[in-house]
């Protein structure tokens, strides 16, 4: 959920109108703005000769830089722009707090070479999203270096996406899931217990 005053949605919008000069914005909704040019006058065309009708999609929404803080964005196939999200009282940025709040060994959650979750693991990730308490999460997957790189990365995407299916599930909002394959290790490849800890999903806690 997008929470602004109406200070910054005004900003917002003016930015989006300045964006498309000429284009008047019909709606606002969730994720896109729908737009269209005016129907042209009679003196403009001939009755005969109808004008075209002209109608696009804005793309818009929040981007979290690594400093946690916000920022609005929005994208019309042509030309985009990106304005910080302050807040309208004390025209500071809106940032965020993030930790690493879960690391787990995905030995405890997955079968060996399956992004499928166990009982047991679907149980934990379900009882650690129902209890966090965080405004959003972060979710990232790795694994060991025993298969080839690409191997790894589909893998731990697969598995990134799995744990983040779970969240949405529990209503929580992910905002991002990625998969580090073997790229991020955090012990040695060279011994089992080493393989074991680089064998993890990694979740981020946002908060305000």
């Amino acid at each position: 959920m997008i929470k602004g005053g109406a200070a910054t949605l005004e900003r917002m919008s003016k930015a989006v109108l300045d964006l498309v000069t000429g284009v008047a914005l019909a709606t606002f909704g969730f994720g896109t703005a729908a737009i269209a040019h005016p129907s042209p006058t009679a003196h403009e065309h001939p009755q005969n000769v109808p004008g075209p009708k002209v109608s696009g999609k804005i793309q818009w929404g929040i981007w979290i830089d690594d400093d946690g803080c916000m920022h609005w964005w929005a994208d019309g196939g042509i030309e985009g722009y990106l304005l910080d999200r302050v807040n309208p009282k004390t025209g500071k940025p809106v940032c965020l707090k993030r930790n690493t709040c879960l690391v787990e060994n995905t030995d405890q959650l997955f079968a060996t070479d399956s992004h499928k979750l166990t009982p047991h693991g679907m149980r934990r990730l379900e009882d650690f999203f129902r209890n966090a308490g965080a405004f959003g999460y972060a979710i990232y997957g790795h694994t060991d270096s025993r298969a080839s790189d690409e191997y790894n990365m589909r893998l731990s995407e697969r598995r990134a996406r799995s744990a983040a299916d779970v969240a949405r599930a529990m209503g929580a909002m992910v905002d991002r899931e990625i998969g580090f394959g073997e790229r991020q290790p955090i012990a040695s490849n060279a011994t089992a217990a080493g393989m074991q800890k680089n064998r993890r999903v990694e979740v981020v806690c946002y908060r305000w």
